[in-house]
Protein backbone atom coordinates (compact mmCIF):
# COMPACT_ATOMS: atom_id res chain seq x y z
CA UNK A 1 0.00 0.00 0.00
CA UNK A 2 1.06 3.53 -0.87
CA UNK A 3 0.44 6.60 1.40
CA UNK A 4 0.93 10.08 -0.06
CA UNK A 5 1.75 13.00 2.17
CA UNK A 6 0.75 15.94 0.35
CA UNK A 7 0.47 18.65 3.14
CA UNK A 8 2.28 21.65 2.00
CA UNK A 9 1.89 25.29 2.76
CA UNK A 10 4.11 28.47 2.86
CA UNK A 11 2.98 28.81 6.73
CA UNK A 12 5.37 26.29 8.17
CA UNK A 13 3.65 25.82 11.04
CA UNK A 14 1.05 23.71 8.57
CA UNK A 15 3.94 22.10 6.38
CA UNK A 16 3.92 18.47 7.77
CA UNK A 17 6.70 18.14 9.49
CA UNK A 18 9.45 15.48 8.33
CA UNK A 19 9.54 13.96 11.84
CA UNK A 20 5.29 13.00 11.45
CA UNK A 21 6.28 10.97 8.31
CA UNK A 22 8.77 9.11 10.38
CA UNK A 23 6.34 8.85 13.29
CA UNK A 24 4.30 7.16 10.53
CA UNK A 25 6.63 5.05 8.89
CA UNK A 26 7.57 3.56 12.50
CA UNK A 27 3.93 2.49 13.46
CA UNK A 28 3.45 0.87 9.85
CA UNK A 29 6.48 -0.38 8.68
CA UNK A 30 5.04 -2.12 5.85
CA UNK A 31 3.11 0.61 4.65
CA UNK A 32 5.30 2.59 1.59
CA UNK A 33 4.91 6.40 2.82
CA UNK A 34 5.77 9.11 0.16
CA UNK A 35 6.03 12.53 0.98
CA UNK A 36 5.10 15.44 -1.79
CA UNK A 37 6.44 18.90 -0.96
CA UNK A 38 4.66 20.69 -3.69
CA UNK A 39 1.68 20.80 -5.57
CA UNK A 40 3.70 19.55 -8.86
CA UNK A 41 5.11 16.76 -6.37
CA UNK A 42 1.63 16.31 -5.22
CA UNK A 43 0.50 15.73 -9.17
CA UNK A 44 3.54 13.37 -9.81
CA UNK A 45 3.14 11.00 -6.96
CA UNK A 46 -0.18 10.14 -6.63
CA UNK A 47 -0.93 8.45 -9.54
CA UNK A 48 -0.71 5.38 -7.59
CA UNK A 49 -1.55 6.25 -4.18
CA UNK A 50 -4.05 4.35 -2.60
CA UNK A 51 -4.46 6.47 0.25
CA UNK A 52 -3.72 10.53 0.64
CA UNK A 53 -2.89 13.04 3.78
CA UNK A 54 -3.62 16.18 2.96
CA UNK A 55 -5.67 19.11 3.16
CA UNK A 56 -4.57 20.67 0.37
CA UNK A 57 -6.02 17.94 -2.61
CA UNK A 58 -7.26 20.18 -5.53
CA UNK A 59 -9.04 18.62 -9.01
CA UNK A 60 -5.76 18.40 -11.40
CA UNK A 61 -4.33 16.37 -8.63
CA UNK A 62 -7.68 14.23 -8.00
CA UNK A 63 -7.48 13.93 -11.65
CA UNK A 64 -4.01 12.30 -11.69
CA UNK A 65 -4.93 9.58 -9.16
CA UNK A 66 -5.59 6.16 -10.38
CA UNK A 67 -5.53 4.05 -7.48
CA UNK A 68 -6.95 6.33 -4.87
CA UNK A 69 -9.67 5.23 -2.79
CA UNK A 70 -9.37 7.48 0.93
CA UNK A 71 -7.88 10.95 1.45
CA UNK A 72 -7.42 11.92 5.30
CA UNK A 73 -7.39 15.96 6.09
CA UNK A 74 -5.77 16.93 8.78
CA UNK A 75 -8.09 20.21 9.08
CA UNK A 76 -11.26 19.89 10.21
CA UNK A 77 -12.74 21.82 7.01
CA UNK A 78 -12.76 20.91 3.65
CA UNK A 79 -14.64 23.13 1.69
CA UNK A 80 -11.64 23.19 -0.92
CA UNK A 81 -11.42 19.69 -1.89
CA UNK A 82 -15.50 19.30 -2.33
CA UNK A 83 -14.80 19.72 -6.14
CA UNK A 84 -17.43 18.12 -8.29
CA UNK A 85 -15.19 14.92 -9.70
CA UNK A 86 -14.41 14.00 -6.04
CA UNK A 87 -17.84 14.71 -4.82
CA UNK A 88 -19.09 12.40 -7.57
CA UNK A 89 -16.29 9.47 -7.16
CA UNK A 90 -16.38 7.01 -4.39
CA UNK A 91 -13.49 8.20 -2.51
CA UNK A 92 -14.09 8.43 1.17
CA UNK A 93 -12.55 11.22 3.06
CA UNK A 94 -12.16 11.65 6.32
CA UNK A 95 -11.47 14.92 8.31
CA UNK A 96 -9.59 15.79 11.67
CA UNK A 97 -12.83 17.22 13.26
CA UNK A 98 -12.46 17.15 17.23
CA UNK A 99 -9.12 17.28 17.63
CA UNK A 100 -8.92 21.63 17.96
CA UNK A 101 -12.11 21.69 19.92
CA UNK A 102 -10.80 22.75 23.00
CA UNK A 103 -8.48 24.90 22.16
CA UNK A 104 -10.26 26.90 19.93
CA UNK A 105 -12.81 27.07 22.24
CA UNK A 106 -10.33 28.94 24.88
CA UNK A 107 -9.32 31.10 21.97
CA UNK A 108 -12.61 32.20 21.71
CA UNK A 109 -13.23 33.01 25.11
CA UNK A 110 -10.00 35.10 25.19
CA UNK A 111 -11.25 37.12 22.01
CA UNK A 112 -14.41 37.83 24.17
CA UNK A 113 -12.75 38.85 27.09
CA UNK A 114 -10.65 41.20 25.29
CA UNK A 115 -13.32 43.04 23.54
CA UNK A 116 -15.22 42.80 26.64
CA UNK A 117 -12.24 44.12 28.78
CA UNK A 118 -11.21 46.77 26.04
CA UNK A 119 -7.91 45.04 26.10
CA UNK A 120 -6.94 46.24 22.73
CA UNK A 121 -7.32 49.89 23.09
CA UNK A 122 -5.25 49.27 26.75
CA UNK A 123 -2.29 47.71 24.09
CA UNK A 124 -2.58 50.83 22.24
CA UNK A 125 -1.90 53.07 25.07
CA UNK A 126 0.43 50.76 26.54
CA UNK A 127 2.46 51.42 23.33
CA UNK A 128 1.81 54.87 23.15
CA UNK A 129 2.55 55.45 26.91
CA UNK A 130 -0.48 56.83 28.21
CA UNK A 131 -1.98 56.11 31.11
CA UNK A 132 -6.00 55.42 29.80
CA UNK A 133 -7.52 55.05 32.80
CA UNK A 134 -10.82 57.16 32.19
CA UNK A 135 -10.91 55.85 28.58
CA UNK A 136 -10.97 52.35 29.54
CA UNK A 137 -13.34 52.96 32.36
CA UNK A 138 -16.22 54.80 30.29
CA UNK A 139 -18.35 53.05 29.77
CA UNK A 140 -16.65 50.34 31.83
CA UNK A 141 -15.31 46.70 31.12
CA UNK A 142 -18.71 43.99 30.45
CA UNK A 143 -19.05 40.88 32.06
CA UNK A 144 -19.25 36.84 30.60
CA UNK A 145 -21.33 35.90 33.21
CA UNK A 146 -25.27 37.67 32.24
CA UNK A 147 -24.35 37.74 28.77
CA UNK A 148 -26.13 36.00 26.15
CA UNK A 149 -23.60 33.97 23.43
CA UNK A 150 -25.55 32.42 20.26
CA UNK A 151 -22.91 30.28 18.61
CA UNK A 152 -23.83 29.00 14.83
CA UNK A 153 -22.75 25.71 14.71
CA UNK A 154 -22.86 23.18 17.52
CA UNK A 155 -20.48 20.45 16.15
CA UNK A 156 -17.69 19.14 18.41
CA UNK A 157 -16.20 23.42 18.30
CA UNK A 158 -19.49 24.78 18.99
CA UNK A 159 -19.87 22.51 21.99
CA UNK A 160 -16.22 22.96 23.39
CA UNK A 161 -17.18 26.78 22.79
CA UNK A 162 -21.10 26.30 24.85
CA UNK A 163 -19.02 24.15 27.66
CA UNK A 164 -16.56 26.52 28.21
CA UNK A 165 -19.20 29.92 27.65
CA UNK A 166 -21.68 28.36 30.56
CA UNK A 167 -18.99 27.45 32.58
CA UNK A 168 -18.08 31.38 32.88
CA UNK A 169 -22.11 32.44 33.32
CA UNK A 170 -23.30 33.20 30.17
CA UNK A 171 -26.18 31.94 28.86
CA UNK A 172 -25.57 30.10 25.44
CA UNK A 173 -27.65 29.53 22.14
CA UNK A 174 -26.99 27.60 19.07
CA UNK A 175 -27.99 27.41 15.53
CA UNK A 176 -27.56 23.80 14.02
CA UNK A 177 -28.60 21.64 10.85
CA UNK A 178 -30.48 19.47 13.15
CA UNK A 179 -32.08 21.91 15.72
CA UNK A 180 -34.32 18.88 17.74
CA UNK A 181 -30.88 16.79 17.96
CA UNK A 182 -29.91 16.55 21.77
CA UNK A 183 -28.40 19.72 23.18
CA UNK A 184 -24.54 19.21 23.81
CA UNK A 185 -24.03 20.60 27.39
CA UNK A 186 -24.24 23.88 28.45
CA UNK A 187 -26.81 25.14 25.43
CA UNK A 188 -30.00 26.46 26.87
CA UNK A 189 -31.98 26.09 23.25
CA UNK A 190 -30.96 25.03 19.86
CA UNK A 191 -32.74 27.01 16.58
CA UNK A 192 -32.91 26.08 13.11
CA UNK A 193 -31.08 28.01 10.69
CA UNK A 194 -34.26 29.72 9.45
CA UNK A 195 -34.39 31.07 12.80
CA UNK A 196 -31.06 33.26 12.74
CA UNK A 197 -32.62 36.51 11.94
CA UNK A 198 -35.12 35.92 15.06
CA UNK A 199 -31.99 34.98 17.42
CA UNK A 200 -29.64 37.45 16.44
CA UNK A 201 -31.03 40.66 18.28
CA UNK A 202 -30.70 38.38 21.40
CA UNK A 203 -26.96 37.96 21.87
CA UNK A 204 -24.47 39.95 23.17
CA UNK A 205 -21.68 37.67 21.60
CA UNK A 206 -22.40 35.73 17.77
CA UNK A 207 -19.97 33.05 17.42
CA UNK A 208 -19.68 31.50 13.87
CA UNK A 209 -18.34 27.59 14.18
CA UNK A 210 -20.12 26.45 11.19
CA UNK A 211 -18.51 24.41 8.42
CA UNK A 212 -17.79 26.45 5.07
CA UNK A 213 -20.66 24.78 2.33
CA UNK A 214 -22.88 26.31 0.05
CA UNK A 215 -25.48 27.15 2.46
CA UNK A 216 -23.26 29.03 4.79
CA UNK A 217 -21.22 30.79 2.58
CA UNK A 218 -22.40 34.90 3.10
CA UNK A 219 -24.01 33.74 5.96
CA UNK A 220 -23.28 37.01 7.97
CA UNK A 221 -24.19 39.99 5.50
CA UNK A 222 -25.41 43.51 5.80
CA UNK A 223 -28.69 42.23 6.83
CA UNK A 224 -27.67 39.87 9.76
CA UNK A 225 -25.57 42.63 10.91
CA UNK A 226 -28.43 44.93 11.14
CA UNK A 227 -30.61 42.57 13.42
CA UNK A 228 -27.19 42.18 15.87
CA UNK A 229 -27.33 44.85 18.64
CA UNK A 230 -25.18 47.63 18.84
CA UNK A 231 -23.38 46.57 21.52
CA UNK A 232 -22.70 43.19 20.25
CA UNK A 233 -19.43 41.35 18.60
CA UNK A 234 -19.09 38.67 15.87
CA UNK A 235 -16.51 36.41 16.26
CA UNK A 236 -15.40 33.66 13.73
CA UNK A 237 -12.93 31.40 14.20
CA UNK A 238 -14.66 28.68 11.43
CA UNK A 239 -14.21 30.23 7.69
CA UNK A 240 -13.45 33.52 6.53
CA UNK A 241 -16.02 32.96 3.62
CA UNK A 242 -19.33 32.43 5.94
CA UNK A 243 -18.96 36.68 6.11
CA UNK A 244 -19.14 39.55 3.41
CA UNK A 245 -16.62 41.23 4.35
CA UNK A 246 -17.25 44.86 2.92
CA UNK A 247 -20.72 44.09 4.67
CA UNK A 248 -18.67 43.80 8.22
CA UNK A 249 -16.34 46.25 8.05
CA UNK A 250 -18.93 49.14 6.58
CA UNK A 251 -20.89 47.56 10.07
CA UNK A 252 -18.06 48.11 11.89
CA UNK A 253 -17.45 51.66 11.10
CA UNK A 254 -20.91 52.73 11.51
CA UNK A 255 -21.06 51.48 14.69
CA UNK A 256 -23.96 48.89 13.19
CA UNK A 257 -21.85 46.68 15.93
CA UNK A 258 -20.42 46.98 18.63
CA UNK A 259 -16.68 44.87 17.32
CA UNK A 260 -15.69 41.92 15.89
CA UNK A 261 -12.84 39.02 16.29
CA UNK A 262 -11.60 37.23 13.52
CA UNK A 263 -9.23 34.34 13.31
CA UNK A 264 -9.98 33.99 9.84
CA UNK A 265 -10.74 36.23 6.99
CA UNK A 266 -12.66 36.35 3.32
CA UNK A 267 -8.72 36.09 1.84
CA UNK A 268 -5.91 34.96 3.63
CA UNK A 269 -3.73 36.50 4.29
CA UNK A 270 -5.67 39.83 5.44
CA UNK A 271 -4.64 42.50 2.83
CA UNK A 272 -2.09 44.78 4.35
CA UNK A 273 -4.68 47.73 2.62
CA UNK A 274 -7.68 46.45 4.32
CA UNK A 275 -9.16 48.44 6.86
CA UNK A 276 -9.92 45.31 9.66
CA UNK A 277 -6.04 46.58 10.68
CA UNK A 278 -6.93 49.81 12.18
CA UNK A 279 -10.53 49.98 13.25
CA UNK A 280 -10.23 50.17 17.34
CA UNK A 281 -13.30 47.59 17.57
CA UNK A 282 -11.65 44.93 15.89
CA UNK A 283 -9.39 42.00 17.08
CA UNK A 284 -7.37 40.28 14.08
CA UNK A 285 -5.30 37.07 14.88
CA UNK A 286 -4.54 35.28 12.19
CA UNK A 287 -5.74 31.63 11.77
CA UNK A 288 -3.87 30.33 14.84
CA UNK A 289 -6.86 29.38 17.06
CA UNK A 290 -6.46 25.47 16.33
CA UNK A 291 -2.89 25.27 17.18
CA UNK A 292 -1.72 23.59 20.59
CA UNK A 293 1.21 21.68 22.02
CA UNK A 294 1.78 18.57 20.55
CA UNK A 295 -0.37 19.58 17.61
CA UNK A 296 0.70 17.32 15.04
CA UNK A 297 1.10 14.32 17.47
CA UNK A 298 -2.37 14.01 17.80
CA UNK A 299 -3.10 14.74 14.10
CA UNK A 300 -0.66 11.65 13.30
CA UNK A 301 -2.34 9.68 16.01
CA UNK A 302 -6.12 10.06 14.46
CA UNK A 303 -4.59 9.18 11.06
CA UNK A 304 -2.91 6.32 12.49
CA UNK A 305 -6.11 4.89 13.96
CA UNK A 306 -7.80 5.38 11.01
CA UNK A 307 -4.92 3.77 8.90
CA UNK A 308 -5.81 0.46 11.02
CA UNK A 309 -9.00 1.02 10.42
CA UNK A 310 -8.78 1.13 6.74
CA UNK A 311 -6.91 -1.73 6.34
CA UNK A 312 -9.02 -3.91 8.79
CA UNK A 313 -11.85 -3.02 6.66
CA UNK A 314 -12.96 -1.30 9.67
CA UNK A 315 -15.87 1.83 10.20
CA UNK A 316 -13.50 4.81 10.12
CA UNK A 317 -13.69 7.78 12.39
CA UNK A 318 -14.88 11.30 10.85
CA UNK A 319 -16.30 10.52 7.55
CA UNK A 320 -17.41 13.36 5.92
CA UNK A 321 -20.69 13.31 3.73
CA UNK A 322 -19.55 15.25 0.77
CA UNK A 323 -22.60 16.09 0.01
CA UNK A 324 -23.63 18.05 2.72
CA UNK A 325 -20.09 19.53 3.28
CA UNK A 326 -19.12 18.22 6.37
Amino acid sequence: MKVLVANYSDWSAWDTPGWVLERMRAAVPDVEFVHARTPEEGVRKISDAEVVFSSVVRSEMFDAAGRLRWIHSPAAGIGGMLFPSLVASDVILTNSRGMHAETIAEHVIALTLALFRGLPNAVRRQSERVWAQEELSVPGPRLLRGSTMGIVGLGGIGAAIAAAASGLGMTVEGIRRRANAELPPGVQAAYPIAALHERLPHWDVVVLAAPQTRETEGLIGAPELARMRRTAILVNIARGKLVREADLIDALVRGVIGGAALDVVEHEPLDPVSPLWSLPNVLITPHVAGFRPQYWERLADLFLENLHRYRANEPLLNVVDKQAGY
